[in-house]
Formats: C-alpha cells, sequence, structure tokens
C-alpha cells in the first residue's frame, strides 16, 4: 500500500522549520554580545576625540590595559587599533599596534638604527576594510602560485607556506579568537602585486554585525577637546 502524503502537514512543517531556522539565525548573529570581550569593551573606561574625518578612541580597562582606536567617520571602518605595552621599570610604554599603520619610533641613537630591522625582510602589516580582514606581507617576490595559505583551527591561526620553502608564516586572528569563531577557508582569498602578498579574509556575519552596533555604542562618548598625553599614539 502506498503511503499518501499530506500537503497541508508537510506546509506546516517546512513553515515552522523556517521559523526555528531565523530564530537561530537571530541568535546567532547576536551571539557577540554574550563574549568576554564585548563586555570588556561596555565596562571600559572611554574617552573620544574627533580630528577632522578620524574619531579616536581611548579606552582604560579595569585590568589596568589601555586601547586605542581610529575610526573613518565618514566610512565608520576602523583604521587603526593600538594596545599600551608597559616600559621596562615602569617606565614610558610603547604602543603595539594590531592593526594599522606601524608607529614609528623616534631614534636618535645611529647605533639603534643599525640593529634594526632590514628593509629587504619580509614586513606584516595589517589592515581593516568593511567586508574584509587584510595582511599586507611587503618583500615577497615570488609569484601568486608559490605560495600555500590554510586555516589551522587547531592553533587558532593561518599559515603561509611556499613551494621554494622560503617563507613560512603563522599569524592569529584576534577578532575571530574574542568572538570564539572558527577560522574558514572558504573566506580566505590572496592576490600578489608589486612584490606584496595580499591576504584577505572576509569577515563573518557575527563580526560585521558586532561592528555595526559597536560604532553606534560609540556615539555616546562624547568628543573632548584634549586628550591626556598617555592616549596619543603618534
Amino acid at each position: 500500500m502506498k503511503r499518501k502524503t499530506c500537503l497541508i502537514e508537510t506546509f506546516e512543517s517546512c513553515e515552522n522549520s523556517d521559523k526555528k531556522h531565523r530564530n537561530i539565525q537571530s541568535g546567532t548573529a547576536t551571539m557577540y554580545k554574550n563574549t568576554i570581550w564585548y563586555h570588556t569593551l561596555l565596562d571600559a573606561e572611554k574617552s573620544c576625540l574627533k580630528e577632522e574625518k578620524v574619531k579616536k578612541i581611548h579606552y582604560k580597562f579595569e585590568d589596568g590595559r589601555e586601547m586605542v582606536e581610529e575610526y573613518n567617520v565618514d566610512t565608520q571602518v576602523l583604521l587603526r587599533r593600538a594596545w599600551k605595552v608597559k616600559g621596562k621599570l615602569d617606565g614610558e610604554g610603547k604602543w603595539h599596534v594590531e592593526i594599522g599603520d606601524p608607529i614609528p619610533d623616534a631614534i636618535s641613537n645611529s647605533d639603534c638604527a643599525e640593529i634594526t630591522e632590514c628593509k629587504d625582510q619580509p614586513q606584516v602589516f595589517r589592515r581593516n576594510t568593511r567586508l574584509n580582514l587584510e595582511w599586507r606581507i611587503r618583500n615577497l617576490p615570488y609569484p601568486i602560485e608559490t605560495y600555500s595559505i590554510s586555516a589551522n583551527n587547531d592553533e587558532r591561526c593561518i599559515v603561509i607556506r611556499t613551494t621554494n620553502k622560503k617563507y613560512f608564516k603563522k599569524f592569529k586572528i584576534p577578532e575571530l579568537e574574542r568572538l570564539n569563531l572558527n577560522i574558514e577557508q572558504a573566506n580566505i582569498q590572496s592576490s600578489h602585486h608589486f612584490n606584496t602578498l595580499i591576504i584577505m579574509y572576509k569577515k563573518p556575519q557575527q563580526l560585521l554585525d558586532m561592528e555595526k552596533e559597536w560604532y553606534e555604542e560609540l556615539k555616546k562618548v562624547k568628543p573632548i577637546k584634549d586628550i591626556p598625553n598617555d592616549c596619543k599614539t603618534q
């Protein structure tokens, strides 16, 4: 005997399934609100300084750490994120740049200049766009087919290898670690131009949602005319 199919029951089942799927998607999109990173940002003491088209936010966290972010006011894209690193013997600390161009150090001693990193060596620079996280590795002359770029979630990093064994690099993605997200191989793209290897990682929806909401949250921080010296990154 053939089993009869009830079209009404099937339709209702699909409708319930769609509702359940939408609810799951909605919950997933806001999971970042449950992360330690999100609550750490909320609880931090914040001050704001606007300079033309750049908004600078200085954070003081409860554990004593300090962070500065710089945003493009027009695009709302994060241009730079830097962390204050304490100096030796409680001296004036330096700023470690997580995203954006490095902050040049004033080197007056010629002996110190001689031991700085050779400019011909590969150098990694972090970038941030509206849709992608980017890494630009300069001074890599090998053609694009030389590179193997893979996601390694056991070590929570992206691994770069070359077939000629001339270059090997691992780097983590703090933005994904803070939201407890895996690195997806499908989100990795690369290109090579002018001796520079460019690696792009498509931002997952959860990160996009948090960035959008967090910028709205930062609008609550009123700009001040003067910002403390220890907030300045230049």
